[in-house]
């Protein structure tokens, strides 16, 4: 046999198993290439309703995925992470926040999302006609806030978010403000205080000529009286005039809600005759005028009803008295006491009828 031959075969001999292990590694590249891009997009299993990741500062991939283990959420190998991480540029980017799990989550789309910094935003919602101590007692109950205003009486709060000496009565807008987790309330509470500042801006700025009111502050405090006066939208233009004619003609406002703040803690749930009587810088129907801040927080559309309040002639108002929370507006005082009297045979009526 010729060299030429033995080399021949030789050659031949080496091509094949090249080509054998070229196959074989197309075989082995495609099925983990098919392991991958499963573990890519496979949603993530264990994940239960209302789950959620948290990211904090420092936190490199290594311990978010620690996390996860943790919760009992693990698929796929630490390498195969680290690949996705550097394919999808997340590696090293993490954004600190708070990631919402569901049953769709993939790797994929969870790292897309810390590196996009797509945290779960929550929304906190200051409620119409609340006073301070609702406000800082619903704050304190939000988990996930930065709770930095918990050590602040009201006077150091002020002065926290840069209005020292001003009451924090009424200054913060009802409405629903979003958050992360690892905002501070105060951040909050900060954004909260500048819309009611320009709410108040925008409706004083546009007022009705010869109101009775001095100042934005004394539109604040009636706005308040508004607010918790009704919940009926068409009835607060009404009201608000109602007041505002009084004002003009040195009536006292004589309103309930006004002496049930000067009232504090001692309000508890009814108001007496004797309460009505006793006198405190809020009780107007001892003192005239306006009280000394506001009793509430007004939302925009109170600011806006003492502003451009409803014309008319009414100079009283009670309730209904049939559940509906509506008012009777009244001229006279003759009128208004037969009101008042069809009121009682109202409600008499209503606890007589209602289920023992």
């Amino acid at each position: 046999m010729s060299m030429r031959t033995v080399r021949s075969r030789a050659g031949g001999s080496i091509r094949r198993i090249v080509l054998w292990l070229l196959v074989v590694a197309l075989f082995a590249g495609g099925w983990l290439w098919q392991r991958y891009q499963g573990f890519a997009d496979a949603p993530l299993p264990g994940i239960e309703a209302g789950d959620s990741l948290v990211v904090a500062r420092g936190d490199s991939l290594a311990s978010v995925l620690r996390k996860l283990d943790a919760a009992g959420i693990t698929t796929g190998e630490r390498v195969q992470w680290q690949l996705l991480a550097r394919g999808l540029g997340a590696a090293g980017k993490l954004q600190v926040g708070e990631y919402a799990l569901d049953a769709a989550t993939s790797p994929r789309s969870l790292l897309l999302a810390m590196r996009d910094g797509k945290v779960v935003r929550r929304g906190f919602t200051i409620v119409e006609g609340w006073n301070i101590r609702d406000l800082r007692k619903a704050l304190a109950k939000v988990d996930g806030l930065d709770h930095d205003s918990a050590q602040l009486d009201d006077a150091a709060l002020m002065k926290a978010l840069g209005h020292p000496g001003q009451h924090p009565e009424g200054r913060f807008l009802p409405e629903t403000y979003a958050w992360v987790r690892g905002d501070s309330d105060l951040d909050l509470l900060a954004r909260a205080h500048a819309s009611m500042q320009k709410a108040l801006d925008d409706a004083w700025a546009t007022r009705a000529k010869e109101l009775p009111l001095k100042s934005p502050d004394e539109a604040l405090a009636l706005a308040s009286i508004v607010e918790k006066e009704t919940g009926i939208a068409e009835e607060r233009p009404q009201i608000a005039g109602l007041f505002v004619r009084r004002l003009k003609i040195g009536m006292r406002l004589q309103t309930d809600p006004t002496v049930i703040y000067g009232m504090g803690a001692a309000y508890a749930g009814n108001i007496r005759r004797s309460d009505l009587t006793t006198d405190t810088p809020y009780n107007t129907y001892t003192r005239a005028g306006l009280p000394p801040t506001p009793i509430a927080m007004p939302g925009k559309a109170a600011l806006q009803a003492v502003t451009h309040p409803a014309e008319g002639d009414a100079l009283y108002f009670v309730a209904v008295g049939d559940g509906s929370g509506r008012h009777v507006f009244s001229k006279s005082l003759d009128a208004h006491n037969a009101a008042v009297r069809d009121y009682v045979q109202r409600y008499r009526a209503r606890q007589q009828a209602a289920p023992k």
